[in-house]
């Protein structure tokens, strides 16, 4: 299995530049003092094998860290990917991030919330009694392709907060935040656009809650998306919605706008955080050599599911698009470096698609140093392209931003160090997940009849 430290450095074979100088470890006693207390427990991760004794060594990292400000915590990220030994495996990393005080939960709080069930902003059985005008169901255009699952069953894992003004007049655009792999919509956007966007004059956030955390089928966990489309439009007015969407949730999107045709013309923008429109070559840092949740065998490079989507200009943009994503160092999604890019996207139907890699756009810039695959949900850069593209007719568009002020800090303006911890955490609760899911499988589910072209 290729080190991480090798990887990074493969990394920047796909892009002209070389990769940016990430921060130095302002407090490098931090990381070392972690590997001091816990470096049994670390180094067993690093070397192990099944994902049961990766879970029982996982329950027993505990923080043994308190960074005090974002530039410490940035840092002390940065050096895990890169220090040396490089974790091995996802969980090996998790474990270090975890033991580094980067995280709000260790995996014990975790593992409960899965086991206990969900509730609340995270649920996933929400009341929706408001009925869509035009109807999403059965379908909300002749073309569209047949839902497996009842309308009950679509409509009850969108959460609407209480705040949502649904499409009245002088209220923002509707926006629906879809999770990615391992997490809900709620744990996923909770440390970032949850805050950013509540209350706000740019968008009004619901989100989707999907069963399994993401790790079923793909192409169900794309009816979700498809429907709550079609649904939020039909209960705001016929307002156009938004679609901010982080890793799964990008090709979930993409697989809607594909086989729900209905759904293009109700959106304006479709917002993407380290999409994986080519799936990853990193399959194997998560798998142990062992079974896996379908919806991550539907994510390897060049899968079933992800010729299907590419097919037939599914590689290009169906609505106005826009891609954020890390070249340095998405620790899920590989490569992600240029046109290369598992984010990149082509625009064939010249609707408008907008790549951007952060370490490019922002290059020499605090917002384009060391990010993460969840870390481009709290860069700055992603925030003020989401902001122009709504602001506008098409994608974002980063020759309309002022580089010197977006790129300046590394964290969103109005996110803190406790905004980080949450979006940090959003990637040990997918390793949780991954590990606890319960219908692991050798092979990815079979394409769907409707899926055609």
């Amino acid at each position: 299995m290729k080190s991480l430290a090798l990887l990074i450095t493969l990394g920047t074979a796909y892009t002209a530049t070389a990769a940016p100088t990430p921060p130095q470890n302002e407090e490098r006693g931090l990381l070392d003092g972690v590997l001091g207390l816990v470096g049994g427990l670390l180094s067993g991760l690093n070397d192990v094998t099944d994902q049961a004794s990766a879970l029982s060594l996982l329950k027993q990292v505990k923080p043994t860290a308190t960074p005090t400000a974002t530039s410490q915590a940035s840092a002390a990220l940065s050096s895990i990917y890169q220090s040396s030994p490089t974790p091995n495996n996802l969980y090996a990393a998790i474990g270090q991030v975890v033991a580094a005080g980067l995280t709000t939960n260790n995996i014990n709080d975790t593992l409960s919330a899965i086991n206990g069930g969900l509730t609340g902003q995270n649920s996933m059985t929400n009341n929706n009694p408001k009925n869509p005008s035009p109807a999403a169901f059965p379908k909300a255009g002749n073309s569209d392709a047949p839902y497996d699952l009842t309308e009950k069953q679509l409509r009850q894992i969108i959460y609407i907060p209480s705040t949502f003004q649904y499409g009245k007049k002088g209220a923002p655009q509707p926006v629906i935040l879809v999770p990615g792999t391992g997490d809900t919509g709620y744990t996923t956007f909770i440390g970032n656009y949850i805050p950013l966007l509540t209350g706000s004059t740019i968008g009004d956030p619901v989100w989707l809650n999907i069963p399994g955390y993401e790790l079923n089928d793909a192409q169900t966990n794309a009816e979700y998306v498809a429907y709550a489309i079609n649904y939020i439009y039909g209960i705001s007015n016929k307002r156009q919605v938004a679609v901010f969407a982080w890793s799964q949730g990008n090709i979930n999107t993409q697989w809607a706008f594909k086989y729900w045709p209905s759904t293009r013309s109700r959106v304006t923008d479709h917002i993407a955080f380290s999409p994986d429109y080519h799936g990853t070559t990193f399959a194997n840092f998560i798998s142990l050599g062992e079974p896996l949740p379908p919806s991550l065998l539907q994510q390897q490079y060049n899968s079933n599911f992800i010729t299907k989507l590419r097919s037939n200009d599914g590689d290009s943009a169906y609505v106005p698009t826009t891609t954020i994503y890390s070249g340095f160092f998405d620790e899920i999604v590989e490569p992600q470096q240029g046109t290369g890019a598992s984010a990149f996207l082509k625009d064939v139907r010249k609707v408008g698609a907008s790549n951007n890699e952060v370490q490019t756009v922002c290059a020499g810039q605090a917002a384009g140093t060391f990010y993460t695959h969840e870390g481009t949900l709290y860069n700055p850069l992603g925030f003020a392209l989401a902001v122009d593209a709504l602001s506008h007719s098409g994608p974002g568009q980063a020759s309309r931003l002022n580089l010197g002020s977006v790129c300046a800090p590394y964290l969103t303006p109005g996110l803190n160090l406790a905004d980080f911890g949450l979006t940090e955490n959003s990637i040990a609760i997918a390793g949780t997940a991954i590990l606890v899911y319960p219908n692991k499988v050798l092979q990815e589910p079979a394409i769907k009849g409707y899926a055609t072209y």
